[in-house]
């Protein structure tokens, strides 16, 4: 899922206004620098979350992973 869309559109217009100057916008680089930490910090706690305490993932995690990496399903 996309995160930090609206402080990277923030950025992004800011350098089209001045020219592509870093300097001007020094405010809504932090704030999408900010987004960006926060978010892969909750990212990293969500994966910790989903590990039991023995280490195994729930069925529901495993199945999804399993559809993103399918098995190959015949010999060639």
């Amino acid at each position: 899922e996309a995160t930090c869309i609206t402080e990277m559109s923030l950025m992004m217009a800011c350098w089209k206004q001045n020219d592509f100057n870093d300097a001007p916008c020094a405010e809504e680089i932090r704030m999408f620098y900010d987004c960006v930490a926060k978010a892969e910090k909750e990212r990293k706690n969500q994966n910790e979350d989903i590990l039991s305490s023995r280490g195994n993932l729930p069925s529901s995690k495993v199945n999804k992973l399993l559809r993103r990496f399918p098995q190959i399903t015949r010999y060639v």
